[in-house]
């Protein structure tokens, strides 16, 4: 009677490893998807800027963005007050995926973005961060939104 060794057999092993390939993949993916999210949302703003940025041009009245962390929204200078933009579906109300804060860095100091009718705006960078990720919009005051 042939004897058994102890151990395991080259196909235990083999299974086991892909097991633990797979629990790592798993856990690689969501990390990384929290970080894609935040850069979706900061492409998505980069755009919208861009187009708030217009708008402000075409109707000839300053526009700036608004954040509470939950939400952001575009505000429109109307009758000598800020008022949210109702009738643009584009620049409405929308939620961040999770809570969001943002920071600017501008040269003049101001903790606002805002766009008026000049051609030319003062340069920015936008920080977005959440759950330990991070995203920025790098500004150049003359239309272009670039992700860093």
């Amino acid at each position: 009677m042939p004897r058994r060794h102890a151990g395991f057999t080259l196909i235990e092993l083999m299974v086991v490893l892909v097991i633990i390939g797979v629990m790592l993949g798993a856990v690689g993916l969501s990390i990384r998807s929290a970080d894609r999210s935040l850069m979706f949302e900061a492409e998505r703003l980069a755009q919208l800027l861009s187009l708030a940025r217009e708008e402000a041009q075409v109707r000839g009245a300053p526009i700036r963005l608004d954040s509470d962390g939950q939400s952001f929204r575009f505000m429109i200078r109307r009758d000598r007050q800020w008022q949210p933009i109702l009738d643009d579906r584009d620049l409405r109300e929308r939620s961040w995926e999770a809570p969001t804060t943002l920071r600017i860095d501008r040269p003049d100091g101001q903790e606002t973005i805002e766009f008026g009718r000049e051609q030319v705006d003062a340069p920015f960078v936008l920080h977005l961060s959440r759950d330990g990720t991070s995203a920025a919009i790098a500004a150049n005051g003359l239309g272009s939104f670039v992700l860093q």
